[in-house]
């Protein structure tokens, strides 16, 4: 059945009803697992239009990068050789529209794209979800049964957002089937230290590397609305030992000449002089 057409004064009543959003203030202070994902699915759910738009072109309908530096799976091969994924199943976690588990059904694997936003899943069917499966879940509480997948992966999905990552890690340390391999990537902990700038003004180190405390966006109530915990390059390698992994490799992509885009603070001139993500290649013995 089709709605009734709304009047010019309907709509703009309508929008007038509209509650306000005034801009965040930035801060630096503690938030726990509770704010940091109640803030995080609200802010995902209220800009996944936004996100898509900006940067859907750069990550494609099927496309599986592992961050704005412009690394791709397909050269990469940080879950294994191309022709092994067939058959594989893979758990993508923070899987935003599904890109890469769109990928990764194409390669012949059956991907599981799991998500807290259900907004950001609403994309991945707008695009298309064929030879995927959609979930919408926590990452710190995986709804699958022990040993379900062969892989799992998270390109700046999920870690940074969590303020005890080793309870993600091991949650797909559960799901994952020994000789499994898990990789995930986040913004590189050097750039903690830098103003989250593109240009000459983000070179220049503005806080301490060891500073620890969460960047928060809050509003004008206190309310946390946005957070990302900062680890740095020795956290992230005793988190992943404390989750149970192997890490067998650590992955700093150079800044590729093709790539002339800039992403928030990722561009092409701090690209060429220090690391904007780091990749970890890990494995459940």
């Amino acid at each position: 059945m089709q709605e009734p057409e709304q009047t010019e004064r309907e709509q703009t009543e309508r929008e007038q009803a509209r509650p306000t959003w005034s801009e965040p203030e930035a801060t630096r202070r503690e938030a726990g697992d509770t704010e940091s994902s109640r803030a995080n699915r609200g802010w995902w759910d209220r800009n996944a239009d936004d996100y898509q738009v900006e940067h859907g072109t750069f990550l494609g309908d099927d496309r599986f990068v592992w961050g704005p530096d412009g690394l791709d799976e397909i050269e990469a091969e940080l879950l294994g050789p191309l022709e092994e994924l067939k058959g594989k199943d893979v758990l993508e976690i923070g899987a935003g529209a599904a890109q890469c588990s769109r990928w990764l059904a194409a390669q012949g694997a059956r991907p599981v794209a799991l998500d807290l936003s259900h907004r950001q899943l609403q994309h991945a069917l707008r695009i298309g979800a064929d030879g995927v499966r959609l979930v919408e879940a926590d990452a710190a509480a995986l709804p699958f049964a022990d040993g379900s997948f062969d892989l799992a992966c998270s390109a700046y999905g999920a870690l940074p957002f969590v303020a005890e990552p080793v309870t993600v890690l091991r949650e797909v340390h559960r799901v994952l089937r020994p000789g499994g391999r898990f990789v995930f990537s986040v913004t590189h902990p050097i750039r903690w230290a830098f103003p989250d700038e593109p240009g000459p003004e983000g070179l220049s180190v503005a806080s301490s590397y060891f500073d620890r405390t969460p960047y928060v966006e809050q509003d004008e109530q206190g309310n946390a609305v946005y957070v990302e915990h900062h680890r740095t390059v020795g956290d992230r390698v005793r988190d992943v030992v404390a989750g149970g992994f192997r890490l067998v490799d650590l992955v700093e992509p150079e800044w590729p000449a093709w790539n002339t885009q800039e992403w928030g603070g990722w561009s092409p001139l701090r690209g060429s002089l220090i690391p904007g993500t780091a990749i970890f290649v890990c494995v459940r013995d």
